[in-house]
Parts: structure tokens; C-alpha cells; sequence
């Protein structure tokens, strides 16, 4: 059995890819925990009944360990995951800290495998929750009518922040109820987000966010084309989850029957859409899924071969735990079929 090394198990998507490991019967004895400055005795919940003791990222020994994801901010990325390398250890990484590298293939599970083979040097990047949610029921779609151009807007939930700024959201709802004072509650965010809309995802990049900027690049890269793709992010007061509007241009003529029908065959991709009160799937319903549900499919009449979409998911789950998990199990069979 290859021995999996996650290396940012106390963040969100640390812990999902450890559920997922666990969920497919991987034994807690091939796992190692990982994370930054974790004090000696630290643990980490895996499956119902196993702890993993945390290990120091600083003195961590990647030459037992056959495949590392790292899901940590990018810069711990740069700085450890040639460490990882240089073991001989497999890496896959979550932060988009190596978009710019040709040789780092980035990745969405049943969507461009085929990019695997230009792993030279055994490392592979998967991209952001919104990209990945976005890009998976257009798979079938753009291969069949090719898109030109993609206008998407997303809702991301603050769990795209941490647990700092979802323990913020809560707190400030909270000293709302209680007629408090927010002063010393806007640490994360610039501004309130109980109760309010953000418009700025990620730091400022010229005129647009950093998360507006990768889903531009990660989807030029996805797709190995420069397809035409803008993208607003606002960060909305929920928890967990990410919703998107997404406006869809292709080549040729588009059937919105026909593209529900593609949908719908897609693996991963629930389609739930009737134009009735209610029917439709909202981030509330989402929650612990592992599927991405599709809504509200409709011809875009001001654009010639056009239609837009609603689609919710777990961010966490989904957007980068899941296909992180499925790039994992892909990279190994690659590997070993070598």
C-alpha cells in the first residue's frame, strides 16, 4: 500500500481530503498528518475511530512517503513541496503556487487526464473550487460545440478564508442580535459581512482579485487554449458552499435541451432544473454533497449561441478535497502503469 503524506490537515480542506482517504478504506496506518508549527502531541481526527498525531512540517521526512498533497497557502507550497520532490515523492498541490510552471500540469478529474503525462517532474497542480465547479459540467458542452467565451459570477461562501473568517460571520451575527458593536470584529474582511455582500475575493491584481485572476488562467490552462473568460467574486455570508451565474458563448449553435441532456451524463453533475417556486438547488442544499447540481438552464438571447446556468456545490468538498482525491488515484495508476 503507498503511503499518503496530507500535508494542512487542520484547515477545511486538509480535513475533507483526510475524509475522503478514509471513506475509500485507505487505512490510517498509510496516512501521515501533516501541517505547519503543530506542537508535539497534536492529533487529528480520521474516519470515527482513528486519531493521526500531527506531524511538524519543518522536520517532516518525505523518503518514506510515495504521494504528498499539500493543501496550504502557496507560499508553504514553494517552499516545501520541492523538499517533497527531491525525496522522491509524488506531489499534488491545491495552492496554485506552480500555474506558471509548463511542467506542472494542472488538473481536473475527468476533464483533461490526459494532462498527466506531462508530469516530469512528478508534481501536479489542481485548480480553485470555482474553476473546477464551473469547468466539470462544461466538459461534454465544450467538446461538442466548443466555447469561446465564458462570463461567470461567483458567490463564494467565507470558508474561502478559513475558519478565521466563517468564526468572523458568526460573530458578527451574533453581536447583531445582540445590539453590539462590530468594531472589533473585522479582522478578516474589510469590511462587515453579516448581512452584507463583499465584492473583492483575494487580494487586488490591477483591477481585478486575485481569485478573478485565476479562474482566467487556471481555465486558459485547463482547456490549453486562450478561450475569453472574465469573472466577478463576491464573498457572501454563508459558511460553506459556492454558487455561480455562468454565461456560456460557443462556435456553434447551441441547443439548451441538448447541453441539459450533456449535463446530465456527466458524472458528478446533477441537473435540477424546473421552472417552478423552488425548483431549483440553493447553497443551503449542498452541504456535505459530493456532486455539483446544475439550475436554471436557459438560451442567452443577446448573444448568438449562448445559454447560462446556475450551479451550486461544496466548495470544500468538491472544489478542491474531491478532485484532489481523484487526481491522487489517477497520478498513482499513471504512475505505477509506467
Amino acid at each position: 500500500m503507498s503511503k499518503i503524506a496530507v500535508v494542512g490537515v487542520h484547515e477545511s480542506i486538509g480535513r475533507e481530503i483526510l475524509s475522503f482517504l478514509s471513506e475509500d478504506g485507505i487505512k490510517a496506518v498509510d496516512v501521515c498528518a501533516v501541517d505547519v508549527n503543530s506542537p508535539l502531541g497534536t492529533q487529528v481526527s480520521y474516519g470515527e475511530d482513528d486519531e493521526l498525531d500531527v506531524s511538524n512540517l519543518e522536520g517532516f521526512d518525505f523518503s518514506g512517503i510515495d504521494l504528498a498533497v499539500f493543501a496550504v497557502t502557496p507560499e508553504i507550497s514553494k517552499r516545501y513541496a520541492g523538499k517533497a520532490l527531491t525525496s522522491g515523492c509524488k506531489v499534488i498541490d491545491t495552492s496554485g503556487a506552480f500555474i506558471g510552471e509548463s511542467d506542472v500540469p494542472m488538473i481536473i478529474a475527468g476533464v483533461n487526464d490526459e494532462r498527466l503525462e506531462q508530469a516530469s517532474r512528478g508534481m501536479v497542480s489542481i485548480p480553485s473550487a470555482a474553476v473546477t465547479q464551473m469547468l466539470v459540467p462544461l466538459k461534454a458542452v465544450d467538446d461538442k460545440y466548443h466555447i469561446r467565451r465564458l462570463l461567470v459570477n461567483c458567490y463564494a461562501s467565507t470558508s474561502v478564508y478559513g475558519r478565521e473568517a466563517m468564526d468572523e460571520l458568526f460573530d458578527q451575527t451574533r453581536k447583531i442580535f445582540m445590539n453590539e458593536s462590530l468594531v472589533d470584529n473585522q479582522k478578516v474582511f474589510h469590511k462587515q459581512i453579516a448581512f452584507n455582500l463583499i465584492p473583492q475575493v483575494g487580494e487586488f491584481i490591477g483591477d481585478e482579485t486575485s481569485f478573478e485572476w485565476a479562474v482566467n488562467a487556471e481555465t486558459k490552462k485547463i482547456l490549453a487554449r486562450d478561450i475569453r473568460v472574465h469573472a466577478n467574486f463576491a464573498v457572501i455570508p454563508a459558511f460553506i458552499g459556492a454558487a455561480q451565474y455562468v454565461n456560456v458563448e460557443c462556435d456553434e449553435d447551441v441547443d439548451v435541451d441538448d447541453v441539459r441532456k450533456l449535463m446530465k451524463q456527466t458524472e458528478g453533475v446533477v441537473v435540477f432544473d424546473k421552472n417552478v417556486d423552488g425548483g431549483y438547488v440553493s447553497l443551503a442544499d449542498v452541504q456535505g454533497e459530493d456532486d455539483i447540481y446544475v439550475s436554471r438552464l436557459r438560451q442567452d438571447v443577446s448573444v448568438d449561441s449562448g445559454f447560462s446556468f446556475w450551479c451550486v456545490a461544496d466548495n470544500l468538498r468538491v472544489g478542491v478535497a474531491e478532485n484532489a482525491f481523484k487526481v491522487m488515484k489517477l497520478f498513482a495508476k499513471s504512475v505505477s502503469s509506467r
